[in-house]
């Protein structure tokens, strides 16, 4: 079957096969949150990027290989509602990025700054720290070497727009100033985008859109 992306509360995951790294998505609780199964095929580790709701969802998509991390994309609760539960069942290390911990209330076993690596088995993403949705939001980028980029964008980068910056100026300039310069500026036109909720896209289906994302300031 061939990935779309496209999934709906209660209803089946979708499985998007790469090389070296198999990824699943399905979507959660009532504000449609996506989590994302990492799972390295080399070595079967599995990782789990927002434990966003509905544990006994979540596990099951885990499976009995368990997962041997967790990573929160930012503090909002929406993204961590079943964390307690994932981790108390499967024992998993916590990550999130270093600015958002403390909004977290499940500890975080290491924080995460701008730059630094996460490995699923033999598979290595890169976090970036983007500040406007909150002051600690992080995505992953995996640079796939058998073809484009994958990055998953908690919510600060939808179709049709970066995340919500609550009507504060200030946050938006800050948010699409880094969306900018370390996504589109750093990443190609081909480069998947998984978001925190609803579908996927591109960076190419988005970059025309960057000059009225500014125009209308959210």
């Amino acid at each position: 079957m061939t990935y779309s992306g496209e999934v709906t509360v209660g209803g089946p995951a979708d499985v998007h096969e790469l090389k070296d790294l198999m990824i699943t998505k399905v979507a959660v609780g009532p504000m449609n949150n996506n989590a994302y199964l990492l799972r390295c095929r080399a070595t079967d580790e599995q990782m789990l990027i927002d434990a966003a709701n509905d544990a006994h969802t979540l596990l099951g998509t885990i499976g009995d290989d368990g997962i041997a991390s967790v990573v929160t994309t930012h503090r909002h609760g929406d993204h961590w509602q079943a964390l307690a539960e994932v981790v108390a069942a499967t024992g998993a290390r916590t990550y999130a990025g270093r600015h958002d911990a403390e909004g977290i209330p499940v500890p975080t076993d290491v924080p995460v700054g701008d730059g630094d690596t996460i490995r699923v088995g033999d598979v290595e993403l890169t976090a970036r720290h983007l500040v406007g949705h909150t002051p600690g939001s992080i995505v992953l980028v995996y640079d796939d070497p058998h073809g484009h980029p994958h990055v998953f964008t908690g919510d600060c980068l939808f179709p049709g727009g970066v995340g919500n910056t609550f009507e504060d100026p200030e946050a938006f300039a800050s948010l699409i100033h880094d969306v900018e310069t370390k996504v589109f500026d750093a990443l190609p036109d081909e480069t998947w985008v998984y978001p925190g909720h609803g579908g996927d896209t591109s960076l190419g289906a988005e970059r025309p859109h960057l000059p009225e994302w500014h125009a209308r300031g959210w």
